[in-house]
């Protein structure tokens, strides 16, 4: 996928290895009783380290602020037709990182589900509001999957490919 601004192998080792450190102390601390208290806030500690670390790697930082803006946007094909098929879906992952690096967002994970909606998790900036991001997403999409794949317009009555509501 077009993950350019995140680097997961260092998160997910340091996830996995504070993790397995979790597990082994709560199982020392459910066989000692006798330092109890300590252990829970030792893990207490543990807990917060991990969450600094893992949540100081996925901030974005400018020249005014610092963020980390996610969404999760859903939306479907017009009439809910059955159109998008693995060689579409692959063209449309393409697309939707060209579009994401030319406008200034990242899209993290695109995945077609059941031939007839799309889901897509992007990163954005402050700047670039959910909206702007769906019309982007949908308004180019929409037309470049029909000059590549003309027959998915017989498919469609209207002309239009996705439909004019989404989900966020």
């Amino acid at each position: 996928m077009c993950r350019s601004k995140i680097k997961k192998p260092r998160i997910y080792y340091r996830r996995l290895e504070l993790k397995n450190t979790f597990k082994l102390l709560l199982i020392l601390c459910k066989k000692t009783t006798k330092y109890k208290n300590s252990c829970s806030f030792f893990l207490a500690f543990l807990f917060l380290m991990w969450y600094t670390i893992c949540m100081k790697e996925n901030l974005i930082h400018y020249r005014t602020s610092v963020c980390n803006i996610n969404y999760h946007v859903v939306w479907s094909v017009k009439y809910r037709r059955k159109v998008l098929d693995t060689e579409v879906e692959l063209y449309l992952k393409d697309l939707v990182c060209q579009i994401a690096a030319d406008k200034g967002f990242t899209v993290q994970l695109f995945e077609c589900g059941e031939c007839d909606h799309v889901h897509c998790f992007v990163t954005a900036p402050p700047k670039l509001s959910v909206t702007d991001i769906v019309k982007y997403l949908k308004g180019i999409t929409g037309r470049k999957l029909f000059e590549r794949f003309p027959a998915i317009r017989q498919k469609l009555w209207k002309g239009e490919l996705w439909n004019h509501s989404y989900y966020c």
